[in-house]
Parts: C-alpha cells; structure tokens; sequence
C-alpha cells in the first residue's frame, strides 16, 4: 500500500493530465469473434478509429467475477484463453500487450477506502483480448483488468466507478466489456449467425434499455432486479451487465451515449455497444 504523499504525488505525475478520453462498453459476444470477421469486428474497428490514442486502458471484463476487488498489478499479463470447446486457432491467439503497475496503483489509490488487491496472477481474460485485438490490434497499449466483486449490487459498481473519473484525464480509456443481453441457457446457437435474431422478451427488453440508456434514466438498470420478466430473463445473472453500470457511473455532464453493433443475436443476446463522449 501507499503510504506518504510523496507516493502519491509520483503515482499521480507519471500519468500527466489529457483531455477527457471516451469511454465504452461493448458486447464482446462470440469468443470467435477474435479471428472471424463479421459486422461486429467492422464496428469494433470503425468505433476504435474515432479514438485519441489512449496511454494505458483499464478494462471492466465479464470474465472476472471475484470476492472483494482486485486489479492487475503486472508488467506483462497474461493472454487466458478461458473457454472450451473452441478450435485450435483461437487458443493459438496472443495478445502480448504490456501490463501497467502504475495504472494499478493509480487504480487502487482511487478507489480507497474500498480495499483492492495487487494482483500478479489473473492477466487478460477473453472479455478483455478478444474485442482489444480489434480495438488496437498491435497490442502495444498498456492494459490493466479490474475484476467485479460478485458480492455486491449493481448501485455500488455505480457508485465505485465514479472514483475512477479522475483517470479520464490522465489518458486512460475505461473499457467494460459483457452483453447487455445474456442468456446462454436460452440462446437458440443454430442462429447465431443470424443478426437481428431476437424473441419476444429479448425485443421488449433491447427496445427499454436503449431508451433508457439514451434518456439519462439510469435508475431502472441500476435497479434492474425489480423491472419487469423481459429485464428477468435478459439479465439472468449480473456477470455480464455489471461491465455497462461502470460505464455509466463513469458518465459526466453534458457527455452522449452513441450505440453501436445495437444488434439482437441467437434469440437471448445482443452485442449492442456504446460510447460516452
């Protein structure tokens, strides 16, 4: 832990102020989704061309879902293929980017007094490389995963996001990566293929969320636990949902929310994305 003002101080001037980057959400989908080329990779690639170059990014995954919070502390992570059943080709990908520990650092210093773990173990999860090899295929940007402490509500992830604000300033692009609509067990995989593909509930519950995302009205996502069977069965689990509530208490005054990939896929999913700017 830091201990003295003069750490702090250091943390602080080795990330030197910026103008605010954006930030994104994006549904991440299909782990194939890394080596096929789709409309979905097109939007990843057209969304990444209306970025300023980020100095580091700190990405909010799915795929890290742990007890209390923790942030990735090493100078090379990992590429985890954390999947099955996939071909040879996909666990044959790297993405060999650099870590950042003092993003890290600046990370847990920002969210104090909440405790958050170091961590030289986790590395980037298939919520993190798979869209970031797309976003900036070269690999060469530093990147830091913050997990998601499955013990807590969607409010506090709202709440503990806006501590991360400062990093705007300081060149980072926060990244939640999950799908707003998620539910596997109901996916009908024959048509996963086919973009627009979504039942009744999944329609009703893609047409509230988007207006509430575009109206400002975050309190019935926050608390989406208590909206109607459509929100029940599109958000059967936090684990992919908690990514976009860090965004969105990432927010500022003023800032717009532009979809895009805003597609409904196999029934029970949607791969639809957004940038706040």
């Amino acid at each position: 832990m830091m201990q003295s003002l003069t750490d702090l101080e250091r943390f602080s001037h080795s990330l030197p102020a910026t103008e605010r980057m954006p930030v994104l959400f994006v549904g991440h989908g299909n782990p194939m989704n890394a080596i096929e080329e789709n409309p979905f990779v097109q939007g990843f690639r057209e969304i990444a061309a209306t970025l300023p170059r980020p100095a580091a990014i700190l990405c909010v995954s799915a795929h890290w879902f742990t007890r209390g919070t923790k942030v990735t502390a090493m100078a090379a992570p990992q590429t985890i293929h954390d999947f099955g059943g996939f071909p040879d080709a996909l666990y044959r990908v790297q993405y060999p980017a650099p870590g950042s520990p003092v993003l890290a650092k600046e990370t847990q210093m920002l969210l104090s007094p909440e405790v958050v773990e170091l961590d030289e173990k986790w590395g980037l999860d298939h919520g993190a490389w798979t869209v970031l090899i797309h976003l900036f295929p070269k690999a060469d940007i530093p990147v830091v995963q913050l997990s998601i402490d499955y013990t807590q509500p969607a409010a506090y992830h709202y709440e503990l996001a806006k501590r991360l604000a400062a990093l705007r300033h300081k060149g980072i692009l926060i990244l939640g990566s999950g799908n707003i609509i998620h539910n596997l067990r109901l996916a009908d995989f024959a048509g996963i293929n086919t973009i627009g593909y979504g039942y009744d509930w999944a329609v009703e519950a893609h047409e509230k969320i988007n207006h509430y995302l575009l109206d400002g009205n975050y309190d019935p996502l926050i608390h989406y636990e208590k909206q109607s069977r459509a929100f029940k069965l599109a958000v059967p689990t936090p684990d992919h949902y908690l990514p976009l509530i860090y965004t969105l208490g990432l927010k500022q005054k003023g800032e717009n929310i532009s979809l895009f990939n805003d597609q409904l896929l196999a029934g029970s999913l949607s791969m639809t994305s957004l940038k706040i700017a």
